[in-house]
């Protein structure tokens, strides 16, 4: 996923200040996919500059709000059903986890513990917004429906990375010094 259509994504929901859209991001992708308030704002001007977005209006000390224009609805709707997917997936720990043969093995057990208690926690949280959705506590929307699909992806991921870790903990370990 790009800034750019997340950016846009986020305005087909309505008028956001760049600030809101860097707290959307937190709570909607979090870990999954970070957005720094430096890297929004430098979007969010490359956004208006294409006419994607403009300005909706400006409040005190010139925190703008933007909203998407028809453009931007064009481009996102066009990602969305038109553009390949990048499928890539750059998740540290299991480039770490290539280089697990040069920690002590007590290290690794402990690090391994670490991993698999945060993955756990991640899936506890997604899972409790998941049963929140479910109980219809943000209402039956298009939009609560496609966050629901989208909770579900991230409780399965943590799941499935909190089982690795846990498994990884019982492979013996080797030492390449």
């Amino acid at each position: 996923m790009s800034l750019r259509h997340g950016l846009l994504g986020l305005l087909a929901e309505g008028p956001a200040s760049g600030y809101d859209l860097a707290r959307r991001f937190q709570e909607m992708l979090g870990a999954i996919y970070p957005a720094q308030h430096p890297k929004i704002y430098a979007e969010l001007g490359r956004l208006s500059a294409d006419g994607l977005i403009a300005v909706e209006s400006e409040g005190p000390r010139r925190r703008k709000a933007y909203r998407i224009t028809g453009a931007g609805l064009v481009e996102i709707r066009a990602w969305l059903a038109e553009s390949e997917v990048d499928h890539t997936v750059r998740l540290q720990p299991l480039l770490r986890s290539v280089f697990f043969w040069l920690m002590d093995p007590d290290d690794l057990r402990r690090h391994l513990a670490d991993e698999q208690r945060f993955y756990a926690e991640q899936a506890a949280r997604y899972e409790a917004y998941a049963a929140a959705k479910d109980r219809g506590d943000y209402g039956d929307s298009p939009r609560t429906q496609s966050l629901r699909v989208t909770t579900e992806a991230a409780v399965r991921l943590y799941r499935a990375l909190a089982d690795w870790a846990e498994w990884a903990r019982s492979v013996p370990p080797a030492r390449g010094d």
